[in-house]
């Protein structure tokens, strides 16, 4: 990375280092909706205003010049690698999903990523585009801390097949179309904790608490608090309840071959099993992902602002 970093003793979190040059922005964003190529490119302008220093992802400067889009654009890189090498800090240019992808690109990298929200909710990608300006200046002025946020090595074994996926936000294991009830024997650290009879089960960090496990029931749990979820989606039994375990175990979820077809997903992105029987080994990864908390912002407020809590009907209305 082109920025040096100062700590003043090894093993210190991310979270103390202070950038000693402005830092340079790798620009990340959805190639899946025409709609976001504008808001991009606007944003590109209003950066190149601002005297920020950047690199454009390959796809993003290959599709901003197929729509003319390319006027005066700032330096692409030639690959992904030399990408993620000349950026200090990814910006990710969408919503909550886009910044998902963008945890899966930068991977086992220590690159911070700063998520601005062109979608709909934005608890992940909290900078509003219309503060952007606001950010930068903050973000080079070192008026940010860094947090480590937990994600989750998941690795799938279905017959002599082994597939393995990171997720920030969730594991999930669900029926597919078929209308049978799943079974799964869920272990903790090789201890029978359930036999989960329902729709199936999802695996959380503290960050995909407010995800999909949210909309089924589960706590919210606060960044760094250390725990992995477990929520069941429409059990038989009443008495499930969601379950919080501490980061350092081992889960495996066992998938009998006579269940129906089982869909299995790391932040949304997976693959339909049924014709083996699957197990699947889900614990902490050894590198988590780092996302840039500007000052003037915390994770409360915006759970207050998202969530509306505390919001009031409008006298009249």
């Amino acid at each position: 990375m082109r920025a040096v970093w100062r700590h003043r003793a090894a093993g210190l979190s991310l979270a103390e280092y202070q950038p000693v040059t402005p830092v340079r922005l790798g620009i990340t964003a959805n190639t899946s909706k025409d709609a976001l190529w504008m808001p991009v490119s606007e944003t590109l302008a209003l950066l190149r205003s601002l005297g920020q220093d950047m690199v454009l992802h390959p796809d993003i400067d290959e599709g901003l010049r197929q729509r003319n889009l390319s006027h005066d654009l700032p330096s692409q890189a030639v690959d992904l690698d030399g990408f993620l090498k000349a950026s200090d800090v990814v910006l990710s240019l969408g919503g909550d999903g886009t910044l998902l992808g963008t945890a899966r690109m930068v991977g086992k990298r220590n690159i911070p990523i700063l998520g601005v929200n062109y979608g709909r909710l934005g608890f992940l990608a909290n900078v509003e585009a219309a503060d952007l300006a606001d950010a930068v200046q903050k973000l080079n002025g070192g008026q940010y801390t860094i947090e480590n946020r937990l994600v989750l090595d998941m690795t799938i074994h279905s017959g002599d097949d082994i597939r393995r996926h990171r997720a920030l936000n969730d594991c999930s294991l669900q029926r597919s179309s078929d209308p049978g009830l799943l079974s799964l024997d869920v272990f903790v650290d090789d201890v029978l904790l359930n036999t989960y009879w329902g729709d199936g089960i999802i695996l959380s960090t503290p960050t995909g608490s407010t995800a999909y496990s949210l909309a089924l029931g589960g706590p919210i749990m606060a960044p760094g608090c250390g725990s992995i979820l477990i929520t069941p989606v429409a059990p038989h039994t009443l008495t499930v309840r969601p379950m919080v375990l501490p980061e350092h175990v081992r889960i495996e979820v066992r998938v009998a071959a006579d269940n129906p077809d089982c869909a299995i997903s790391a932040d949304g992105q997976g693959a339909l099993y049924g014709h083996a029987e699957t197990r699947v080994c889900v614990s902490k990864a050894e590198t988590g992902i780092r996302l840039l908390q500007l000052h003037g912002g915390d994770y409360f407020s915006t759970l207050r602002s998202k969530l509306m809590w505390g919001a009031r009907k409008l006298k009249g209305a």
